[in-house]
């Protein structure tokens, strides 16, 4: 599960702007973040990855999102800790997972309040890499796309509730995009199958595109919500490893 970092560092802060998708709605909702600093996790030097989103305006009358996404993960992108708190529509959650790795086997305890009230409390056991909802970020940042073709795709496991299941990312081309800061950048198109009955759309449960360069800036970040989607598109970027 081991990987070099190559793509990001302490100090990296990106701004975006969030646009929610509600099918009959569909605009600017509100400010979006995404940093990372250097931490220290139980004794080991990790990165500490923080990402809010905060919709405000017609937006968030209609559907609020109020979230923290908080990750620390090793020197070798390895999950270790992951918490999310979320006000989203009428409903506040606490989501944790936390991760201990003994050889080739990954113990992740994953524990959830709804409302007030605990939905589950587990502890799973797999042979394989898993991610959640943060984590993954910087495990694409730091994949070889050199020798990938539209349709090409890698498998990890993916961590949103109790139990890891199985998800792809799936490579589809690079394109030019326009950021919000007016800026024109050449991107590698992810999407992430998710195959979780949790996600309406299981084939696009997320998507990412990542400058096509030393720094795999996340340029666009789509979200499958409870209803709708949020999409973050960078408006700033500071501290990035790589000028």
């Amino acid at each position: 599960c081991k990987l070099t970092n190559t793509a990001f560092a302490s100090g990296e802060d990106i701004k975006y702007d969030l646009y929610l998708n509600l099918g009959f709605f569909n605009a600017r909702a509100g400010r979006g973040s995404l940093s990372v600093t250097e931490a220290n996790y139980r004794g080991e030097n990790a990165y500490k990855m923080v990402m809010l989103f905060n919709t405000s305006g017609l937006a968030g009358s209609l559907y609020t999102v109020n979230d923290t996404l908080t990750s620390f993960i090793d020197k070798d992108i390895r999950p270790l800790l992951f918490t999310k708190e979320a006000f989203e529509g009428k409903d506040y959650s606490v989501e944790r997972q936390s991760y201990t790795y003994d050889g080739d086997k990954v113990k992740i305890r994953a524990f959830r309040v709804m409302n007030g009230k605990e939905q589950f409390d587990e502890v799973v056991t797999t042979e394989y890499c898993t991610y959640d909802y943060l984590s993954v970020l910087p495990y694409i940042r730091n994949l070889d796309y050199a020798d990938m073709r539209p349709g090409d795709r890698h498998h990890i496991r993916f961590i949103a509730g109790r139990k890891p299941v199985n998800m792809y990312v799936n490579y589809q081309g690079i394109s030019s995009v326009k950021a919000n800061n007016g800026k024109n950048y050449e991107v590698i198109n992810l999407t992430m199958t998710i195959l979780d009955d949790a996600f309406s759309n299981q084939k696009e449960a997320l998507k990412a595109s990542l400058t096509n360069d030393e720094n795999r800036i996340p340029v666009i970040i789509d979200t499958t919500l409870r209803i709708g989607s949020i999409k973050a598109v960078l408006r700033d970027v500071s501290g990035t490893r790589h000028p």
